[in-house]
């Protein structure tokens, strides 16, 4: 079922029958006093009581109670949400919490159609309003624009695809929102927008929307050139967590993430070559076109020492520190000569292989991201867990936490892949990479063992062979 076509039809049934009010006593002209929506910092927390994709959130919950805690975080713009089938919002809303809150700037969140909703979205008192680029034809899109600007109102166009962004690239939005949320099936990858940042080529106040959790999903959206974050279900239950995402913006955010996705492309896998323990090894890998270099920092025959990542600085490839973490009074700590290649800039990223909990893992290190050893339907439930965007999914063995050689069963990787965008390791290597790229189309390979003539030396005929597979095999 495509959702957002469905409540597109539903909203413009509910026009027909009901008139562009939706029922509730519009104004015939603004008595709201207006307020800047923009303000710096950005975050836009959202009232809204359900969703098609959660359900019910907060049924019944007063909006303007729920906005005037906001307000009182420090919160300065709020969306609220008025579509009434799907997200039990109305207009009445809106106006309720613009009366109440006049310093708030309020964005009205709906599927709006035509100017028409722009102007009565004015008269309710919003300050600005969200034009979805996807479901607006091109003309009509620009008019909605246009209008809003002329009633002093921001309007924050929202897109997800190329094709949207074809839409708004004539008249250039000073205001842009990119979702992470497929609204059409409403999954989310939050990785969506750092890989179409890229793409937007006028200047513009970026706003990233839809799955942030916490304050790392706010310095995700920092790393790639956002303004603002968009947070809904996160705040309405979870209100007191706002002032961690406020503190966020101004936390340094390492552009792991964003320098990742820019050299991804669809059809061929991002290709992380792991064990890395000598100067020639990582050149070799990075000539063939590794987008990533592991760097074991944990007790291993492949164990890489710091100085070699000194010796790395200048070579232009992503560089990934594999570490498991020591538990002591049952809290994981990262090993000071990692902490010290971190600050020093020489690890771009590190990869946690331990035992680490969910909510652990963005004090150890950021950017990071988790490997699972998958053995079972609980491992891959498991993954749903974690914060960061992306998980390594890697083969278990009783013995060893990597590098082992062996492969996921099948059907596991299957269903790791029904979850979410893959990432594999485990058993890959110049002989196999062809299939495993045929049967499964991972985002992301992680290689090691395979592409070894001895443990933490690499085979130069097997990296050259394993680099031309993936090539022959890359999706067009």
């Amino acid at each position: 079922m495509n959702i957002r076509d469905t409540i597109v039809r539903q909203r413009r049934e509910r026009i027909t029958r009901d008139g562009h009010g939706m029922g509730a006593a519009v104004p015939p002209r603004r008595i709201a006093a207006r307020a800047v929506f923009g303000a710096d910092p950005l975050l836009i927390c959202e009232v809204k009581r359900r969703s098609p994709s959660r359900g019910d959130i907060a049924v019944g919950q007063d909006a303007v109670a729920q906005a005037q805690g906001y307000g009182e975080l420090g919160v300065k713009s709020v969306s609220v949400l008025t579509e009434q089938d799907n997200f039990g919002g109305s207009l009445d809303d809106l106006m309720l919490i613009k009366e109440a809150q006049p310093d708030l700037a309020v964005l009205r969140k709906d599927f709006l159609l035509d100017v028409e909703d722009v102007e009565v979205s004015f008269r309710c008192g919003a300050d600005a309003v969200l034009l979805i680029a996807s479901i607006i034809e091109s003309d009509t899109l620009r008019a909605m624009h246009a209008r809003a600007l002329a009633l002093g109102m921001a309007a924050l166009v929202e897109v997800h695809d190329q094709d949207d962004l074809d839409k708004c690239r004539p008249f250039a939005p000073p205001l842009l929102g990119v979702n992470c949320r497929d609204l059409t099936t409403f999954e989310i990858d939050l990785l969506l927008p750092l890989a179409l940042r890229p793409k937007i080529t006028w200047p513009s106040q970026l706003v990233f929307e839809s799955g942030v959790r916490g304050a790392e999903d706010v310095l995700l959206a920092r790393s790639g050139g956002f303004s603002g974050v968009l947070v809904g279900e996160t705040v309405m239950r979870h209100p007191e967590l706002i002032p961690s995402l406020l503190n966020a913006f101004g936390k340094e955010a390492p552009g792991f993430w964003p320098r990742l996705m820019a050299r991804y492309r669809a059809g061929r896998p991002l290709v992380k070559v792991c064990g890395i323990t000598n100067v020639a090894d990582a050149e070799a890998a990075a000539s063939y076109g590794a987008d990533a270099l592991g760097f074991v920092l944990a007790p291993s025959t492949r164990r890489a020492a710091p100085e070699l990542l000194r010796d790395l600085r200048d070579l232009r490839v992503l560089k990934v520190g594999v570490v498991v973490t020591e538990r002591i009074n049952d809290v994981p700590v990262l090993d000071d000569a990692t902490k010290a290649l971190l600050a020093e800039g020489l690890l771009d990223a590190v990869q946690l292989h331990g035992a680490e909990r969910p909510r652990e893992c963005p004090e150890i290190a950021f950017p990071y991201f988790k490997a699972i050893r998958a053995r079972d339907r609980a491992d891959v439930d498991a993954m749903a867990g974690f914060g960061c965007p992306r998980i390594l999914a890697d083969a278990y063995s009783d013995t060893a936490t990597g590098g082992t050689g062996k492969r996921i069963p099948v059907d596991l990787v299957r269903e790791i892949k029904k979850t979410r965008p893959l990432w594999l390791a485990g058993g890959i290597g110049p002989t196999n990479v062809g299939e495993v790229i045929d049967a499964f189309a991972p985002e992301l390979i992680d290689a090691s063992s395979g592409l070894e003539e001895s443990s933490g030396r690499k085979d130069p005929a097997k990296l050259a062979t394993f680099f031309q597979e993936i090539q022959r095999h890359e999706r067009n």
